[in-house]
């Protein structure tokens, strides 16, 4: 099951969400859906307890043992009424009535390149770390969404330190800017952050809009504006640092999800529609939005990467496919990914002359690597089997970098060839 369909509810209603769920009378309780759930002592408070933030059948699509330890462990995290001495209760109840389902193997495909690849377990458990940054320092940092952290991990002495913003914030989205500060989405607060390593001081930018209560990804183009997505509400947004100033744009279609978001050379806004086939570019001065619909209607993008000659690369999540557009002429080409329809390719980057992205439902998931001028694939396994690498990052010597959800770990990939 992927983690962020467990954890998105909580982000509808973050302030709301403890007291909802404490409020749930049994009456109400019985209603809920579950009522073909395995019988358990634990089945009331998951119906309960669950079913008060989030559809409760999401979790029939299971996970390992101890994915779903880290999932309690999230929840807890985030301010779930669980009492303490049902804790162990409900987790064995959930491991037992809903294992993880059936997943594609991983294709492992061998190629020219060598790679290394590090991980640390970040700081607090249950962080469910989001996003990774490369900093131009050499550190890596990572938004803890579910313990409202960011996290700076040095990789040379493994030495991490967290900086807390506020409560029920989510931070999501990591970009630095020039001076070094760290700027983050609040993804279940409805704003845009900026972090002083120096201090530990944050600032807020609220969103203008209340209907653009999820910021989502976000990127600096070439004149330090900050640009970002925010899927359910349907906006891409522009803000201004200089003067905190936050303008929202509505994409021509209707429910696109705006998801990932990227800017090429020549400071063009590119960014894809996680619930449409298409992927769309932003003027950056007259703020114009066009379109690029992808040839199958079933396309689902997810995240995007420009390649060589402002070339647009897109994970599609829904059909397991690698993409390329050229925003000159329109067209796409494709490619299976390699462990299948069901791989759901998802964080991506271009760096070294090749496309980087994970399958984040291979079992284990992988780190595939995309050759454009040879077209072929290259894949290594993750190691702790990487669940689930949402968003990707390239360090100044161009390795990539990810953090790995529900494994509650940052990586990074160390390339041995290549261009």
């Amino acid at each position: 099951m992927n983690c962020s369909d467990v954890i998105r509810a909580i982000g509808r209603s973050p302030k709301t969400f403890v007291v909802a769920a404490m409020a749930l009378s049994s009456a109400a309780a019985a209603q809920q859906p579950g009522a073909d759930f395995p019988d358990g002592a634990a089945k009331g408070d998951v119906v309960t307890i669950c079913g008060g933030c989030h559809d409760i059948n999401r979790v029939k699509a299971g996970y390992t043992d101890e994915g779903w330890r880290t999932v309690m462990r999230m929840m807890q995290n985030f301010g779930a009424p669980i009492p303490p001495d049902h804790v162990t209760e409900i987790t064995d109840y959930l491991i037992k009535s809903f294992p993880e389902g059936p997943r594609p193997q991983a294709a492992l495909i061998e190629g020219p390149v060598d790679v290394a690849i590090k991980e640390w377990p970040v700081a607090t458990p249950g962080s469910r770390p989001h996003d990774p940054l490369a900093a131009r320092d050499g550190s890596i940092w990572y938004s803890g969404q579910l313990t409202n952290v960011l996290g700076r991990l040095d990789p040379a002495s493994g030495e991490i330190k967290e900086y807390h913003v506020n409560a029920q914030t989510g931070p999501h989205g990591l970009k630095e800017d020039k001076d070094g500060n760290i700027w983050f989405t609040g993804n279940f607060a409805g704003l845009i952050g900026k972090l002083d390593p120096k201090t530990g001081q944050v600032a807020e930018f609220r969103m203008p809009d209340p209907a653009a209560k999820d910021p989502h990804s976000l990127v600096f183009d070439q004149d330090g504006i900050l640009w970002f997505t925010v899927q359910q509400g349907n906006k891409v947004g522009r803000l201004d640092p200089r003067s905190g100033e936050i303008k929202l744009l509505t994409p021509p279609t209707a429910n696109a999800r705006p998801y990932g978001i990227v800017v090429n050379s020549k400071n063009v806004v590119f960014f894809v529609e996680f619930g449409a086939p298409k992927v769309a570019s932003i003027d950056p001065k007259t703020l114009q939005i066009r379109e690029y619909p992808l040839p199958d209607p079933a396309a689902r993008p997810r995240r995007l990467a420009i390649g060589q000659g402002d070339i647009v690369w897109y994970s599609d999540f829904a059909r397991g496919y690698l993409g390329r557009l050229d925003p000159a002429t329109g067209a796409v080409n494709e490619w299976p990914s390699p462990s299948g329809p069901k791989s759901q390719p998802y964080g991506m980057v271009f760096t070294k002359g090749a496309v980087w992205y994970s399958e984040s439902a291979a079992k284990p998931n992988t780190i595939v690597r995309f050759d454009p001028s040879s077209e072929k694939f290259q894949t290594w396994a993750i190691p702790g089997g990487g669940d689930i690498v949402r968003n990707m990052d390239v360090t100044p010597g161009g390795e990539p970098v990810m953090a790995n959800s529900l494994v509650n770990k940052v990586g990074l990939v160390e390339v041995k060839g290549g261009k």
